[in-house]
């Protein structure tokens, strides 16, 4: 039997507008665990916006803090709950501001109007929950060098287990999967149009979640969400030992 991989997302609330925004651009909500309806776009065919998410409709409408990871021989799924207790009650909200869409290579994301200030958060997520990550197998590491990383996210790949990481690391909330060049334009203009409403609405990264994907044939779906303390000032912080 498979077992589950994890990750530590930013997913915001999922009565929020942009929550309800992202979910049905992806035509699924990873809170709730189920398909839903994709919003209508200008421009773009339904069919055609079903293709364009397929890849990322799989793991949820997020953020990636700690990329997607088994657990070691040495944790269960309750101490890593636990673990992210901990960690929020530690950690201090992020303030992201203005959200706006944007291209990031092939494929388009919700990206930050300016620069935001979140690196803090980002790196002690990595640091603090890495003593419950197994080491990535030779196939996922052939897999993740995908040939067009510099050497100190080659590095960063083989000690952490992801590339993007520390001063790589670049806040973003996938919207598509990769896009041809036509394409890519379409999406981007009509995106944008249908995300024009909340262009003026400022966010905070107010809580982070643990999420799970049961089998690779499952998607990703949100198991613990919690608030980050309000009054704090975030340092490095102390991963959980193993029992």
């Amino acid at each position: 039997m498979q077992s589950p991989r994890y990750a530590i997302y930013f997913t915001p609330k999922s009565s929020t507008p942009l929550a309800q925004f992202g979910a049905s651009v992806l035509g699924y909500d990873a809170s709730a665990g189920k398909t839903v309806p994709h919003i209508v776009l200008k421009h773009v065919t339904a069919a055609e916006l079903a293709a364009g998410t397929r890849a990322p409709r799989t793991y949820g409408f997020h953020a990636t803090l700690v990329a997607p990871f088994y657990l070691n021989g040495s944790f269960q799924e309750m101490d890593l709950v636990q673990a992210l207790g901990a960690f929020c009650h530690q950690s201090a909200p992020a303030r992201l501001g203005f959200l706006q869409v944007n291209a990031l290579g092939d494929f388009i994301a919700l990206i930050p109007a300016v620069s935001a200030m979140i690196d803090s958060l980002a790196r002690n997520c990595v640091t603090f929950f890495d003593s419950f990550r197994a080491p990535l197998s030779p196939q996922d590491l052939v897999r993740r060098s995908n040939g067009r990383l510099t050497p100190r996210q080659q590095g960063y790949l083989e000690r952490w287990g992801y590339p993007y990481i520390f001063e790589d690391f670049r806040f973003h909330m996938t919207l598509t999967g990769a896009l041809g060049p036509d394409e890519k334009l379409r999406f981007l203009g009509a995106l944008t149009e249908a995300f024009a409403p909340l262009a003026d609405q400022s966010h905070t990264i107010d809580a982070i979640s643990l999420v799970r994907q049961a089998d690779p044939r499952s998607r990703f779906e949100v198991i613990a969400r919690k608030d980050l303390a309000r009054h704090c000032t975030i340092g490095p912080l102390e991963p959980r030992k193993a029992r």
